[in-house]
């Protein structure tokens, strides 16, 4: 009896081991397939050092990936741009990763669509890690707009900064189609639908329209220049005629909040959040 006793003893002992033994081996399995497939880069942002999450802000700021500023058809071989998809994307990537500790947006944009500037503006604004916006050769239009949405913004003296205002300037082709022997046929369901047509002279009712539309945008552009900066409306309106200005002069006019680099942005989030700035370290 005690024999049979001991060898269920002795049964159950070596069961508990290939248990134990299958469960490591399954770990050490899964924790070389993430490695292996790239399961770990696609979940977390960070390496495990670095703390800091790098968004590059480049190019033409479009609505979404793989379109231009006016939403249609993106050509890939062009120059890369970037969008609110994305750029929002990588946002709640890094805050989904607890080794990251705050994000750098780097700017080297002219700006494009405000609906899609606004959106990344808004982002950069209600995220719960700091954010720091460095703009480095320009950050003007809607580049600069997003900008705004940082908790603060440094920029290089040899910057552009700036160009707050709406466009909605366009070609006009008719001398050209009539040279060409081409006719403008227009077929619309009101006198208004087809203004703004390249191949059609732009009438003064139509000019009244857009001109009405730039303002309305151009006044929105300001208000979020004011909210987010901080700053009377009296001055933003001042600086707001579309010019943009060096990284110098837009520190005076309180446009940005210092000038440098990004060691310059190194030693901010060192002092925000308590680190020092060897302990800094973009993910890049």
């Amino acid at each position: 009896m005690g024999t049979i006793k001991q060898q269920v003893k002795i049964i159950a002992l070596w069961a508990l081991v290939i248990i134990v033994v299958f469960a490591i081996g399954l770990r050490i399995f899964g924790s070389w397939h993430d490695e292996w497939s790239g399961y770990n880069a696609s979940t977390e942002i960070s390496d495990g050092s670095c703390n800091i999450a790098v968004i590059p802000i480049i190019g033409d700021i479009i609505p979404y990936a793989g379109a231009n500023k006016d939403g249609t058809t993106y050509d890939t071989d062009l120059p890369p741009t970037s969008n609110p998809d994305d750029t929002l994307a990588t946002l709640r990537w890094a805050e989904s990763d607890s080794n990251i500790l705050g994000v750098l947006a780097r700017i080297d944009s002219g700006g494009g669509s405000p609906v899609a500037s606004e959106i990344i503006t808004n982002g950069f604004k209600n995220s719960f890690l700091p954010v720091v916006a460095l703009i480095r050769e320009i950050g003007t239009s809607g580049a600069y707009m997003l900008a705004t949405g940082a908790k603060t913004i440094i920029a290089s003296p040899f910057s552009d900064v700036g160009g707050i205002g709406i466009t909605m300037s366009y070609l006009e082709n008719t001398a050209k189609n009539i040279q060409e022997g081409l006719q403008y046929i227009s077929l619309a369901s009101g006198k208004f639908k087809d203004y703004g047509n390249p191949d059609k002279p732009l009438t003064p009712a139509e000019r009244d329209l857009m001109e009405r539309d730039l303002k309305i945008w151009h006044e929105h552009f300001v208000k979020i220049v004011v909210e987010n900066r901080n700053l009377p409306i009296e001055e933003v309106a001042k600086l707001a005629d579309g010019s943009s200005m060096p990284g110098s002069l837009a520190l005076e006019n309180k446009l940005i909040d210092a000038l440098g680099d990004q060691e310059t942005a190194r030693a901010w989030f060192a002092e925000q959040l308590e680190i020092s700035p060897e302990e800094v370290i973009f993910c890049e």
